[in-house]
């Protein structure tokens, strides 16, 4: 079975191995070890000096939710840049943390609202972060970050990304984006296991700041000091970290995020010339896709997403359905994991079979 849906992923051989590996408790030194190479791994994936990872054992939301509460002050306002369910879904927390929060919301078929962005910087100057979603794959739209960036160190605002769906597999610019921070997880472009996560933050920030947090867990100030030592806050999976440990490794073995990323170009792109032949046109209007690692596509006439999920997956593969407005429009094909052009001619030669029943 092949899983197209955006996350979790299809494992190699190499990384659902080392989930046979011993049992270890998170509290022998032998797991600081692996935390310890696991957060330096993650640091190299792109140029990012002055950054520190923090692991979290929880889903991708788990460490989106200890970014913006940790990071964002119990006092603060933030401007969240939202144009799907996933940037909605911060304002969400932000509402549940009871922190302030403005809303820069475009149409979930559009590209962020930079004008309503500068808009609301020029009239609340009280606004310390602005949080946005990279790849939101409410649609597959790769949100362009470079412009977001200029406006934040134009009017002196910290960026948090949520890089869940794009991290390892497409460009973040650390050096010109003015993070602060982004959170992201193991099992999506790294090619992991579901179950822990991770922030990669200023270590400036985690050294001479103050936690915003409302939460014990997902509190970043009280992870970092902890797994500066070689530690850990609370209980990490020992199983979960070898897999994600050998995910890093092979893909620095295979060329990096760059390599990985003109993978899933080819890949997508595959998916998007079959698809068109055929008659299926994406969601948003596009030539080519501008995410390299999942594109949405209109269901084909007279077809409901249930029929073609069940015919897709009894030939091998899953896919994924829409989200909110277009959960009865839309499907999703993301290209992420064990995926090879071949497999990608037996999806295309099974949406044929379905179109001819």
């Amino acid at each position: 079975m092949k899983l197209l849906n955006p996350g979790p992923v299809t494992l190699t051989s190499r990384v659902r191995n080392t989930l046979l590996g011993p049992d270890l408790c998170h509290r022998e030194p032998e797991f600081g070890v692996l935390e310890t190479e696991i957060r330096t791994l993650l640091t190299q994936v792109y140029n990012a000096p002055g950054y520190t990872a923090v692991l979290i054992t929880g889903s991708g939301t788990a460490a989106v939710e200890a970014m913006v509460g940790s990071l964002v002050p119990s006092y603060g306002h933030a401007l969240v840049v939202a144009n799907g369910a996933y940037g909605q879904r911060i304002a969400d927390m932000l509402r549940a943390q009871q922190k302030t929060s403005h809303l820069a919301e475009s149409s979930w078929v559009d590209s962020i609202n930079l004008m309503k962005v500068e808009e609301l910087l020029k009239t609340h100057p009280e606004i310390s972060h602005v949080i946005a979603v990279h790849h939101e794959t409410t649609t597959g739209r790769l949100n362009d970050i470079a412009p977001l960036g200029e406006l934040c160190k134009m009017y002196d605002k910290k960026l948090l990304l949520d890089t869940v769906s794009s991290f390892g597999g497409e460009a973040i610019d650390f050096m010109h984006w003015n993070l602060e921070a982004v959170a992201a997880t193991a099992n999506k472009c790294l090619h992991g296991v579901p179950g822990v996560s991770f922030v990669l933050v200023r270590k400036e920030t985690l050294e001479k700041g103050t936690s915003g947090a409302a939460s014990i867990y997902l509190d970043l100030f009280r992870h970092y000091p902890e797994q500066e030592r070689g530690s850990t806050a609370f209980t990490q999976s020992a199983q979960i970290c070898y897999a994600l440990k050998e995910a890093l490794l092979e893909l620095k073995d295979a060329g990096g995020w760059q390599a990985r990323n003109r993978h899933y170009r080819e890949l997508s792109g595959q998916v998007f010339r079959g698809l068109t032949l055929l008659g299926i046109q994406p969601l948003l209007s596009i030539d080519l896709p501008s995410s390299s690692i999942l594109t949405s596509y209109r269901l084909p006439a007279g077809s409901t997403y249930p029929e073609l999920h069940d015919h897709l997956k009894s030939q091998g593969f899953v896919i994924y359905a829409g989200h909110g407005q277009f959960s009865q429009d839309i499907f999703r094909i993301a290209v992420m994991g064990d995926v090879t052009s071949s497999d990608i001619e037996r999806l295309l030669q099974a949406f044929k079979n379905f179109l001819n029943d």
